[in-house]
């Protein structure tokens, strides 16, 4: 089994959480992707953060095209893997 995860960056807490929800019915998850809170370097606004919408791929079946896609309409993107 492999330890596969995409990441999806979105602007805010409600664009995340609507992202989560749209993913795991979208893809069929298994359970509703976990979200973190990414606070910016540097910056101490509470305000100044983004969200992330963490999606296990163990299976490697998920398409990073459709995932991106997803990200975009909520105004996010899927964080590249480098």
């Amino acid at each position: 089994m492999n330890d596969v995860r995409h990441v999806l960056v979105l602007p805010d807490r409600d664009a995340a959480e609507d992202a989560a929800d749209e993913a795991a019915e979208r893809f069929d998850l298994p359970a509703r992707p976990q979200l973190v809170r990414d606070a910016l370097a540097g910056e101490d606004d509470a305000e100044d953060a983004q969200w992330l919408v963490v999606i296990n791929d163990d299976d490697e079946e998920l398409d990073p095209t459709a995932l991106n896609e997803l990200a975009e309409e909520f105004e996010g993107w899927l964080e590249e893997e480098d």
